[in-house]
């Protein structure tokens, strides 16, 4: 039986350069405060306390003073930086370059006016920094259904969450061009990062040309949501788990050959795993 781990899985850039910026600073300190999970992978959260790494919420802050905190990939709204300040925390920023641009478009666009509008998940933390350039007044919405409510008589700057769905956001573009009153202006900005966007051919060919896959995600991760439905669209057989002890050998009775792929949020040390406790009951 063949076993194939995706090498295009794994780790996007931003969450490499957060992981790396917490290890760095743990390397010199026996602890560091995260606002919030570094990654939305319980297993690696759990590696990254053992080293030292404490998560907390935004409700701690205001408990917090003299010490360091990272602000994970995600992006924090500018009330984050004020507090931080107020309470003299050092703040070891590991925003994502291509997160920290839709925020200063974002701020730009409110201060020019009109309804800005956000294809993203309420209550993820991406969308709760984006919102928060816009002094909490932008309209998120999820999906197609959302966006049938928008007020198409006032303008429209339409901007999305970056691990969102390319094909779910032209969907809402094209709905939206299409009811826009006479009079009222629409424009959007596909701000969609492509190392996400560019992941889903990649990974519909992977999942192809196995018999099984083993999607390894974390339950929170909003692209691996995403990625796991693209693989289910090309292999009935795809099994999402976030850990080793998730695996039922009974998925694999009969089987050729087994793919593990995962999200940008997925270490490849876990997708390692899966396939060692594989390999391990094989033999």
């Amino acid at each position: 039986m063949v076993i194939e781990i995706d090498t295009g899985s794994g780790f996007c850039f931003g969450v490499t350069t957060a992981i790396n910026k917490a290890e760095e600073e743990l390397a010199q300190s026996e602890s560091l405060y995260c606002l919030g999970d570094i990654v939305h992978n319980g297993r690696e959260v759990d590696r990254l306390q053992k080293m030292g790494l404490r998560t907390v919420g935004h409700e701690d802050i205001d408990t917090l003073h003299d010490t360091k905190m990272l602000l994970r990939a995600h992006g924090e709204p500018p009330i984050t930086y004020r507090k931080a300040k107020e309470r003299n925390i050092t703040l070891i920023d590991a925003t994502c370059p291509v997160v920290l641009n839709l925020q200063k478009r974002i701020k730009k666009a409110y201060e020019e006016g009109g309804q800005i509008v956000i294809y993203g998940k309420n209550g993820h933390a991406e969308v709760v920094g984006l919102v928060g350039q816009t002094e909490g007044n932008a309209i998120v919405i999820e999906n197609l259904e959302d966006a049938k409510h928008l007020d198409f008589s006032k303008d429209i700057q339409l901007f999305s969450q970056t691990t969102k769905s390319l094909e779910g956001f032209r969907e809402i573009v094209s709905y939206i061009e299409q009811n826009m009153k006479d009079g009222a202006q629409f424009h959007y900005f596909d701000t969609i990062c492509r190392q996400v966007a560019s992941r889903i051919p990649n990974i519909k060919s992977f999942a192809a040309k196995h018999d099984v896959i083993l999607f390894v995600c974390g339950k929170k991760s909003s692209n691996g949501k995403v990625l796991y439905n693209q693989c289910l669209t090309v292999n009935q057989n795809t099994y999402m788990i976030d850990d080793p002890s998730e695996i039922d050998f009974k998925w694999f009775e009969g089987v050729k050959s087994i793919g593990i792929c995962g999200a940008t949020s997925t270490p490849k040390w876990l997708m390692e795993q899966c396939k060692n406790r594989i390999e391990n009951e094989k033999d």
